[in-house]
């Protein structure tokens, strides 16, 4: 397991962001910007991915221990500190509060370009009865047999 897979995990696991972890590696006085910290979790394949060396991962987490337990003139509870890291993730917008995106109910009488909307105000689904088999309808398509390269022999 690389340096990159266990910073990305730990990012995840402890659901922070970069800004987040720009200032838990401030309690230890390494500096790095936001761009530098990026390219940590770019993909391999990236051209601005950066392999994170020993020096950044080891102040992280000796930035993350006095992040969560403190120090011992002021020490913290690391659930408490856990707590607050997931009442700063906005929560999802559901579809409920989001009204005015949902997708208005089709009228199938207006959406019928090709003939004018019918006397009833219901749409009805057109039965099976109504187009036999002999009806007058043009194919669009010829009846075509398909042997899939298969050659028939007789």
């Amino acid at each position: 397991m690389t340096n990159n897979d266990i910073f990305k995990k730990l990012r995840v696991a402890l659901m922070l962001r970069d800004d987040q972890i720009i200032e838990i590696l401030g309690l230890v006085d390494f500096r790095i910007t936001k761009s530098e910290l990026g390219a940590f979790f770019r993909d391999e394949k990236h051209e601005n991915y950066m392999e994170c060396g020993d020096q950044v991962l080891r102040n992280f987490l000796n930035a993350l221990v006095i992040h969560l337990r403190g120090t011992k003139e002021n020490p913290k509870n690391p659930n408490d500190v856990l707590a607050k890291h997931k009442a700063q993730i906005p929560a999802k917008a559901t579809t409920k509060e989001r009204a005015e995106f949902k997708p208005k109910p089709r009228d199938e009488e207006k959406s019928r370009g090709d003939e004018a909307p019918s006397k009833t105000s219901a749409a009805k689904k057109p039965s099976k009865k109504q187009f036999p088999k002999g009806n007058n309808k043009t194919q669009v398509v010829e009846k075509v047999k398909f042997n899939f390269g298969k050659n028939k022999k007789a």
